[in-house]
């Protein structure tokens, strides 16, 4: 199945305008660990430009809400740790 957004209206957007209009939904050659890392980095740079979420995780935490900003900001460098090392192709 070939999937598609729509616009508020209704009308669909094709898959390639919305990758070209939403930098993280990837491409064809997109590694899983660059995907994936680019899900979490938009993940927590949402937190971190939402004072009420950034709130909510520093009570749940028990710190103070500039210490859980700084983790984060920290974690956003390599939020799923070192990329694998790819194998190259020798033939």
């Amino acid at each position: 199945g070939k999937y598609t957004m729509s616009t508020a209206g209704g009308a669909s957007i094709p898959p390639e305008q919305l990758k070209a209009r939403y930098i993280g939904t990837g491409h064809a050659d997109m590694e899983k660990h660059d995907w994936i890392t680019q899900q979490h980095r938009d993940t927590l740079a949402s937190h971190v430009g939402h004072y009420d979420q950034l709130s909510y995780y520093a009570v749940a935490q028990n710190e103070s809400i500039a210490r859980v900003r700084v983790q984060m900001l920290e974690k956003i460098h390599q939020p799923c740790g070192p990329p694998p090392t790819r194998k190259e192709e020798t033939m």
